[in-house]
Parts: structure tokens; C-alpha cells; sequence
């Protein structure tokens, strides 16, 4: 898919868009996640060569500005981000530059700095992602490395 760094705005109260300051990086297949300040985290996604994107952006909607945030110790692309109850954001799977990943990996807005976090237990890309009630995350289908992916996880975050 074509890179790009624009990013817009909508207006639910009359249905527009309007453009907003442009991210740092060119970037596809990439993850916007709504923080919990109200500031949005962009994670991954392809980059502007052949590798997978380890940056991740801030984007600040009072300025309408980006900034560069920790970056992530692996690649991702296709993945998913998901808010967990503790504001920290769960980063998993995707595409890496070896292949489709098992990689999961967590943000904590307040420092600004990513950690590992358990492995997927299959290699996942385009798959989906809901954090449910109980406070843990739903991992369902996408592709894997042999095609579809048919399978279901439960990510267990630590207390």
C-alpha cells in the first residue's frame, strides 16, 4: 500500500475532514490508538524503505503537531494496538522484516518507553484485536505464515 504522511481530521458535527499537521514519517498499514490524555499514538507500519517501522509518533490535537516517542524494539506492520485498563497500549503481531511475527510488546504513555511483553502463541498479521471487559485481550484470525489463520488467543495483561 502507498506511504503516505498526512493525516486529517473529522468533524462528526458536520460530517467533514480537514487536514492537520503532517507525521514525521511516511507510513502504511500502521495503528492510530486514542491515549487516554486525548493525544494519539501511532505505531509501525511500513516505513519509508523496505524494513518495517520501529518509530512510533505522538500526535498532539491541541497544536495539531507530531513528536517522535520511544521506539519499539521490533518492527511491526498489519498489527494491532490496544488500550488495556492500565493505559498502557498492547502492541501485537504484524509483519516484520523476517516474516509474519509472534512479537507483542507494551507503551506506557507516561514514560514514553516500550517493554516486551508474552509472545502471541501463533504468528499473526491483519488480524483483530478487543480488550474485553475482564480487562484482557481478545487475539482472533488474521494471517500466519501458512495462510489464514484460524486459530484465537487471550492476552492475560499483568496486574
Amino acid at each position: 500500500s502507498r506511504r503516505t504522511a498526512l493525516a486529517e481530521i473529522y468533524d462528526p458535527a458536520t460530517g467533514g475532514w480537514s487536514l492537520t499537521g503532517a507525521m514525521l514519517l511516511a507510513r502504511s498499514n500502521h495503528e492510530a490508538t486514542l491515549l487516554a490524555s486525548g493525544q494519539v499514538l501511532v505505531s509501525g507500519g511500513g516505513g519509508d524503505g523496505p524494513s518495517t517501522e520501529m518509530s512510533a509518533e505522538l500526535y498532539d490535537p491541541a497544536s495539531g503537531t507530531w513528536r517522535f516517542t520511544g521506539a519499539m524494539a521490533s518492527g511491526h506492520d498489519a498489527h494491532t494496538a490496544t488500550v488495556l485498563t492500565s493505559g498502557k497500549v498492547l502492541v501485537a503481531g504484524g509483519k516484520s522484516s523476517n516474516g509474519v511475527a509472534a512479537v507483542a510488546e507494551l507503551y506506557d504513555p507516561a514514560s514514553g518507553t516500550w517493554s516486551r511483553t508474552g509472545s502471541l502463541l501463533a504468528p499473526r498479521s491483519e488480524h483483530t484485536a478487543t480488550r474485553l471487559p475482564s480487562g484482557q485481550v481478545l487475539i482472533v484470525g488474521g494471517t500466519a505464515s501458512g495462510g489464514p489463520g484460524d486459530t484465537a488467543e487471550v492476552y492475560e495483561p499483568l496486574p
